[in-house]
């Protein structure tokens, strides 16, 4: 039955002063008493918010909503508020529905197992320690985003496309102004079409010499040069900014709370555990959207087709009916459940790589600089508020 609900304006995003790592405070508010409220667009378009973790998990589940692109509208100020969003290019696969989805994904299921992430693990310690050595020679100091969060998930996503090592300094130089929201318009659309072209023809290159990596791989199947280039962006956009901006605001959240960096230390082995509550208590992909394709009853309310839900999985996460004090961080807890890579047929398909990634970095790191500290007071942390990927800007830091 449907009960009157509060309607927002906008999208809450601004988040409480002095606490980087808390959502902002009036989507606790909400969660706790209107998990399903109205929610009014950029763009104009009336639609709806979700902030409860039952209720997120419940619409990512259910195929009446779409994560088609060309049904959207963003929620994020600033973003662009397009009347009519195109239809996602070949490839693009998390925009799309099944049988669509279902066809791209099935395509790469087997390319991201358990079993090769952790093949992977040796590249990734020696990327890792590359990096920890380049910082250890540099001196006692260094922003942590620019000389190893960044770099490690770039190189990792040029080696599972497979590009040359020559061609990694071109690749990380066209990949960096997409890393900042705040780059200008011709910048990045500069970036994109130089990285179009550079992956296009990596492609059609390994089309007459296939290689041992997913492109590699993928070239034998039926997509076409189009629908690689999408594949391979995808990876792109999904598994570098996501994974680099987790190592910097992780490191960031351990060193603002002792105690629990203070667990990881005593007890490397609990690493595992503690990424997943860094997942949870960061949320940094912290809003998603769906759009109901037909009406829908759900959490007492009548969501109407074509009627979009932007998804805060930065409220589900520190839901407390989920959660037992949500907004402490905790490296023991049970985390089972957290919303942070998605839930449902569209849940990341790269989050095998991105564990590995994260265990080799912060164990190397905390490993190789056991006195490592911020070297400004955390109020001067630059944060990364005006993108759809929450982090820092820079993290300064230091070491005895």
């Amino acid at each position: 039955m449907t009960t009157s609900v509060p309607h927002l304006a906008e999208l809450p995003l601004e988040r409480p002063k002095g606490c980087p790592f808390d959502p902002p405070a009036e989507l606790g508010s909400l969660r706790d008493e209107h998990p399903l409220v109205r929610l009014t667009f950029p763009d104009g378009h009336e639609g709806w918010l979700a902030t409860g973790h039952a209720i997120v998990r419940e619409i990512l589940a259910d195929p009446r909503f779409s994560a088609r692109q060309e049904l959207m509208h963003t929620p994020l100020p600033g973003a662009a508020a397009m009347a009519e969003m195109p239809p996602a290019s070949p490839g693009m696969f998390i925009k799309m529905d099944d049988p669509e989805h279902g066809r791209y994904r099935r395509m790469l299921t087997g390319k991201f197992t358990v079993r090769r992430m952790r093949m992977l693990t040796e590249r990734v310690e020696q990327v890792t320690a590359e990096h920890l050595d380049a910082m250890e020679r540099q001196g006692s100091a260094a922003d942590l985003v620019t000389a190893f969060a960044q770099p490690i998930p770039a190189l990792m996503i040029c080696e599972l496309l497979g590009v040359p090592y020559d061609d990694h300094e071109f690749f990380r130089r066209n990949v960096a102004p997409l890393n900042r929201p705040d780059a200008p318009m011709a910048e990045q659309e500069a970036a994109i079409n130089a990285l179009g072209e550079y992956l296009y023809e990596l492609i059609v290159a390994k089309r007459d010499e296939p290689t041992d990596d997913i492109l590699g791989e993928l070239v034998t199947t039926e997509l076409t040069d189009e629908e690689l280039t999408g594949i391979a962006f995808l990876l792109l956009g999904a598994g570098l900014d996501t994974t680099a901006n987790m190592l910097a605001l992780g490191t960031f959240a351990l060193l603002r709370n002792p105690d629990q960096l203070a667990v990881l230390r005593e007890d490397p082995e609990s690493i595992d555990g503690a990424i997943e509550e860094l997942l949870r208590y960061l949320s940094i992909a912290h809003t998603g959207v769906r759009t109901a394709l037909e009406d829908v009853e759900i959490g007492g309310q009548l969501v109407k087709a074509g009627e979009v839900i932007a998804l805060s999985a930065m409220a589900a996460n520190r839901d407390p009916l989920k959660f037992p004090e949500p907004d402490r961080l905790d490296l023991r807890r049970n985390t089972a459940g957290h919303a942070s890579f998605g839930h449902g047929v569209h849940q990341c398909l790269g989050q095998q790589l991105a564990r590995v990634q994260m265990k080799v970095a912060f164990t190397g790191l905390l490993a190789r600089f056991p006195a490592l500290r911020l070297a400004v007071p955390a109020d001067e942390v630059p944060l990364r508020t005006d993108s759809d990927i929450y982090g820092v800007y820079a993290l300064p830091v230091a070491w005895d």
